[in-house]
């Protein structure tokens, strides 16, 4: 079999950033190199598999196990996030980690710290992969790929193995919260799957944020500045004054766990106009209507202060919490627990402070809560994955498989 980290490797190296402003699908067609490279392999391996109009690749393995036993998918997304770079990543291989500092060779000075992740203790003495400071590396979700993939060769080169039919799902996308809007669960044909789309080694995901994204617009009074008095009104500074009424202490930077949060994301304006963007998350569905409605009396006070109109806001819905669509099938929770048992890991169930495209999937008929695929520090430049969390993502899909398969 291909090693892990090579196959890794090159995946990463194909530039696969998505891109929030495009409304075609995929949204960026370099998302395509990827997905017309993994179609290809699949096929390499004598597994049928097709790449869609609107990038995604699908591929069967029918069972050999004798037995009627569900049909059961993994699925990971080819894109990266918008949030950094993904173009020319020169990964750093750290073998044989001593439990420092990492230096980032492409920025002065820049290091993934101890102090700052402590996490890293977990893994002196395995093999790194992290970027050199300049982009983002890639795991979320490239480890998830190379995690399937190595699957479904030793699957093809073990014809020992013993499985039920198995589909593979890769998808575009999904950083910009559209990797299954054209997604077609029943041809897919799965009748449970798992997104291999989390962080550290023995997450186990059934819980995401209830999302949605809100772009609040000020409207201005451009006067020339030695007349301005009593008559300018500064889109900035009001869209600043807008910002200042939500809680502070409601931020990511100050949240965990189950607490929700108003995220802002971007911001561009002149005096004339002014545009920000939020998100916003929160678990409990009150809390999520709430936290809507917090945002719209910001607007209405800002417009009671300075005329109707001024501030405008549209809010968009992203996705749900899919505990409610996978909790009544809670024995593929209970068989992943098991799978990750099996090879030594601690499972760590908790909610995810994001989404994935599992919950999107599990309002469409498919459970699919979300597993590790073993990366650190997601979206930016101190991205890293350990290559052991790879292999035992790897070893866990068989054994969820295998969990099927004996029924």
């Amino acid at each position: 079999m291909e090693k892990i980290t090579d196959r890794f490797l090159r995946y990463v190296s194909v530039d696969t950033q998505s891109d929030p402003c495009s409304e075609t699908q995929p949204s960026t067609m370099k998302q395509l190199d990827l997905l017309k490279m993994l179609r290809d392999e699949l096929e390499g391996m004598g597994i049928a598999a097709e790449l869609d109009e609107y990038g995604y690749v699908m591929a069967t393995i029918p069972s050999n196990c004798g037995k009627d036993v569900p049909a059961v998918g993994f699925i990971a997304h080819a894109d990266t996030s918008p949030d950094a770079s993904g173009k020319d990543i020169k990964p750093q291989i750290i073998t044989g980690y001593d439990g420092g500092d990492i230096p980032l060779k492409g920025v002065d000075g820049l290091s993934i710290k101890v102090a700052d992740f402590p996490e890293l203790a977990g893994y002196k003495g395995q093999t790194l992969i992290t970027t050199d400071g300049t982009t983002l590396l890639g795991a979320d979700d490239k480890a998830g790929i190379a995690e399937i993939m190595s699957m479904a060769e030793y699957v093809t080169e073990h014809p020992e193995f013993k499985h039920g039919e198995i589909k593979i799902g890769f998808t575009p996308d999904e950083e910009i919260g559209r990797g299954v809007v054209r997604f077609d669960v029943a041809k897919f044909g799965a009748e449970y799957a798992y997104t291999m789309d989390g962080g550290r080694i023995g997450e186990l995901e059934y819980e995401n944020f209830n999302a949605a994204a809100a772009t609040v617009r000020i409207q201005g009074r451009n006067i020339h500045p030695g007349y301005a008095k009593g008559k300018m009104l500064n889109a900035i500074l009001i869209g600043m004054e807008l910002n200042s009424l939500l809680p502070a202490e409601q931020r990511p930077e100050y949240t965990d766990g189950y607490e929700g949060f108003f995220h802002i994301t971007g911001f561009n304006g002149t005096v004339e106009n002014a545009e920000f963007s939020y998100i916003i998350r929160d678990h409990d569905m009150d809390l999520y209507e709430k936290r809507k409605e917090t945002l719209r009396k910001c607007v209405d006070f800002i417009n009671s202060k300075y005329g109707d109109n001024v501030a405008t806001v549209e809010i968009k819905h992203q996705y749900y919490n899919m505990k409610k669509e996978v909790e009544p099938h809670y024995h593929i929770i209970e068989k992943a627990v098991k799978a990750m048992e099996m090879e030594g890991i601690t499972p760590i169930i908790s909610p995810i402070r994001g989404g994935t495209d599992g919950a999107n999937l599990s309002f469409m008929g498919l459970p699919c809560p979300n597993i590790f695929a073993g990366g650190h520090n997601f979206h930016g430049k101190l991205e890293f994955v350990p290559v052991e969390s790879m292999e035992k993502a790897t070893k866990v899909i068989l054994n969820i498989i295998s969990l099927f398969a004996a029924g």
